[in-house]
């Protein structure tokens, strides 16, 4: 009987707010504006104080972003 050695696990990208905002166009200003109103994507904040959104995260935001045409 042979052992199943699982599959690596492949590590979850985590963006940093400067990616998160050349993405969407926006100021850093207005990332941490929706961050205080609670409009923002679901952030990490690591122990150094940094602050790291998952790209699913940012992916979820923005589909609920959607609106109907």
């Amino acid at each position: 009987m042979s052992a199943r050695v699982p599959a690596p696990r492949r590590p979850v990208e985590k963006l940093t707010v400067e990616q998160v905002c050349d993405e969407l166009q926006v100021a850093r200003s207005t990332f941490y504006q929706w961050r205080q109103l609670g409009k923002a994507p679901k952030c990490i904040r690591l122990p150094n104080g940094a602050i790291r959104v998952r790209r699913a995260d940012l992916d979820a935001w923005l589909d609920g972003c959607e609106v109907p045409a």
